[in-house]
């Protein structure tokens, strides 16, 4: 798998943290902050192991794009044998902007649209999830009129409830919005089978994000192989089964999913189905690979309380105001033995829910210091914002000791491109 999957990313050496064989402070200093920085060879580390992982059912790593849809990282993924996951027009753009092969990308998301559909008809992908039979209705329509044929698989929901970090990344349960009641997925199919514009080659579950135990995969892919079982007595041509992904990560506190156990469980029922398998990481292959770099103001005393205000916030990386998530923090630099204080980790943006930790205890912080917030590779720079006036950040990619910008910093012109 790669010394990058058995270590730590982004390690302490000499006092200093690395990424790579570059020290943070440097890319810091060079390319100025907030910044984000991603590791490629952890990312290539990741992606070896899942395809060693789960290799005895020929499995299609479809790259979540919504996770981080940088364009020179979706090419290296392609370079790796990647497909893509995509959920909007706008990241079939990026897929295909990178050159991942159409044959690799599924198309998923509850609101596609006649326009969306038709690119992707277009584009030639390997297959549509469905959510619901009014999408399956509008893809027979689309690609009847275009003289076409649509490949897709229904998303089931199995109604399984699995354990997530936060209530909005549970997706297998039936209060969601996602996916096609597994009782009501049989009828769905023998509608299909009568309609020569689609084609049911395939069958998708996606319980939910951040899951770290097997069990909740095992119960929704037995539920569906269930279904899978009477749809080839119906004569449904069923090809892949895709069981999306979630695959929790570490965030520096609480277990990560063993991918290896979960493969164990997956791979055999798979395989005894006559099924490819395709997977939907996104989290998962990028989200240790990425730090967020936030240089520190201010140090301010309040009462009982010390804010540590920082250039970076919700506008960069959203995800401890909107989800609760925890990001472990530390200084860049040197430690120096100093004392570890309790402090709020708090943005400049105009907004009470603007903070990256709240009562954290870290080395006491001083003004001007580098702080490296991370797992910062998913769902950071992909979910950022202009909100207040804010630049969007620079991103670098570093592979040892090579350093590239991926993505420069915007400018104050960038805010009003596009207005008229």
């Amino acid at each position: 798998m790669g010394p990058s999957v058995l270590t730590r990313s982004f390690p302490r050496v000499d006092g200093r943290v690395l990424c790579g064989e570059v020290p943070l402070e440097d890319l810091a200093d060079q390319f100025g902050t907030p910044l984000f920085v991603y590791d490629l060879a952890w990312i290539r580390g990741r992606v070896a192991a899942f395809d060693d992982a789960f290799a005895g059912a020929d499995p299609l790593v479809a790259y979540s794009v919504k996770a981080n849809g940088n364009l020179t990282l979706l090419r290296e993924l392609e370079a790796v044998g990647c497909g893509a996951d995509i959920t909007s027009g706008g990241e079939l753009f990026r897929a295909r902007s990178a050159e991942i092969d159409p044959s690799k990308i599924v198309f998923a998301g509850v609101g596609k649209s006649e326009d969306e559909i038709a690119y992707a008809l277009d584009e030639r992908i390997y297959a549509f999830n469905v959510e619901s039979r009014s999408e399956l209705e509008r893809i027979e329509r689309v690609a009847s009129e275009r003289g076409e044929t649509a490949r897709f698989g229904i998303r089931v929901n199995p109604n399984v409830l699995a354990t997530t970090p936060h209530k909005y990344t549970a997706t297998g349960h039936s209060d969601t919005k996602f996916g096609v009641p597994w009782e009501e997925t049989r009828a769905l199919y023998r509608w299909a089978l009568d309609r020569p514009a689609l084609s049911p080659i395939g069958i998708d579950v996606h319980i939910g994000s951040q899951i770290v135990d097997p069990d909740p995969y095992v119960r929704a892919l037995d539920r569906v192989l269930t279904v899978v079982a009477d749809l080839r007595t119906e004569g449904v041509p069923l090809e892949y089964l895709d069981i999306g992904g979630g695959f929790g990560i570490s965030y520096g506190h609480g277990p990560a999913l063993d991918i290896v156990a979960l493969a164990s469980e997956i791979v055999p029922r798979v395989v005894d189905a006559g099924l490819r398998l395709v997977l939907e990481p996104g989290r998962s292959l990028v989200g240790e690979a990425g730090v967020f770099l936030t240089r520190v103001q201010y140090v301010k005393v309040g009462g009982p309380k010390t804010f540590v205000i920082v250039d970076g916030g919700m506008s960069e990386l959203i995800r401890p105001s909107h989800y609760g998530g925890y990001h472990a923090i530390e200084p860049a630099g040197p430690i120096d033995g100093r004392q570890a204080i309790v402090v709020d980790v708090v943005g400049p943006v105009c907004e009470t829910g603007d903070f990256l930790a709240l009562d954290r205890s870290i080395p006491e912080p001083r003004e001007g210091e580098l702080l490296a917030v991370h797992t910062s590779g998913a769902y950071g720079f992909s979910m950022a914002s202009n909100y207040n006036g804010r630049l969007r950040p620079a991103e670098v990619l570093v592979d040892g000791a090579d350093v590239r910008v991926v993505r420069r910093r915007e400018t104050y012109q960038d805010l009003i491109r596009g207005e008229v």
